[in-house]
């Protein structure tokens, strides 16, 4: 009990002095500014070329949806996460233990070149979210919580980041072992996940790309403003679109949908007209009884 303590505390001090030294010492892999780079730089694609030219450079939600990327990327994990995860993988690895094995790499990888590693990754990683992503559309415990991100009403790039924070414990808790059985390092991690970042930031953006044929392999605005659709076709009742990078699981795997021009699409689900719009309340609404919602109105 004693080492878990050790892990929680030495967690909260080491991500605090990691997130402080990278913040007034950056390099080249310092994810807070390449964070704000990346996002500066699509902010300024949605306002030189927008695709919804009426739409406000500040839109409805632009301001809880940047508080949202502090929260989720930043405050989160100072808060608690960090130290969630720590302890979560010591206890697998002491469960591994008992069972006499000391690591579940079982895919050796070291050997092939660098874009083939970043490669692998970057599919296996995607085929995972892209499974999660449709079972927090699927599951109802789950979509309480994906409500959240599609209580969204105007597209823009910071609606990536609009999420509870429990995604992030599912997400990153499902991908863990696959993961961790093929062994990367944190070098090959970081350039998949800003990959990643840059692609969810274009296809929440008011940018109308869809790649041409790319577009069958990559996610793209004009088939992500679909997945957030408030009107779903009768025959897709847990909705479509679910690549979070990659588009390509969608059109193997049937859930692919583009009928048409979504630039005017209203966004939502159905009943968000009760749906809070503050972050306090959008945080504990999957926690709270449906009778309290009720009630409450909200």
């Amino acid at each position: 009990m004693e080492k878990y303590i050790d892990i929680i505390r030495e967690s909260f001090t080491g991500y605090f002095n990691y997130l402080v030294n990278e913040i007034m010492h950056p390099t080249w892999t310092s994810y807070f500014y390449w964070l704000i780079g990346l996002s500066l730089l699509v902010w300024v694609l949605e306002i030189v070329i927008p695709w919804r030219k009426d739409q406000e450079i500040f839109r409805k939600g632009f301001w809880l949806d940047s508080f949202y990327i502090l929260f989720n990327f930043f405050l989160f994990s100072l808060i608690g996460y960090n130290a969630i995860s720590n302890v979560g993988v010591e206890l697998f690895n002491d469960f591994l233990g008992l069972f006499g094995i000391e690591n579940i790499v079982a895919i050796e990888l070291g050997n092939l070149p660098g874009w083939t590693q970043l490669l692998i990754m970057f599919v296996i990683a995607d085929f995972v979210q892209w499974n999660v992503h449709r079972q927090l559309h699927r599951r109802p415990w789950l979509w309480e919580f994906h409500k959240i991100h599609h209580s969204v009403k105007e597209m823009g790039f910071a609606a990536q980041f609009r999420f509870h924070f429990m995604e992030t414990i599912i997400y990153k808790t499902v991908q863990y072992i696959p993961l961790a059985m093929i062994g990367f390092g944190i070098q090959e991690f970081f350039i998949v996940h800003m990959f990643a970042v840059f692609i969810g930031h274009l296809n929440h953006a008011n940018i109308g790309w869809s790649y041409g044929p790319l577009g069958y392999v990559l996610n793209n605005p004009k088939m992500h403003i679909w997945h957030h659709s408030k009107e779903l076709p009768e025959d897709r009742p847990y909705g479509m679109n679910f690549g979070l990078s990659l588009s390509i699981w969608d059109y193997i795997f049937g859930t692919a949908f583009i009928p048409k021009s979504g630039k005017k699409i209203e966004l939502g689900f159905s009943g968000d007209e009760n749906f809070p719009e503050d972050f306090g309340n959008q945080t504990l609404f999957p926690f709270r009884r449906k009778e309290e919602i009720k009630s409450n109105k909200v």
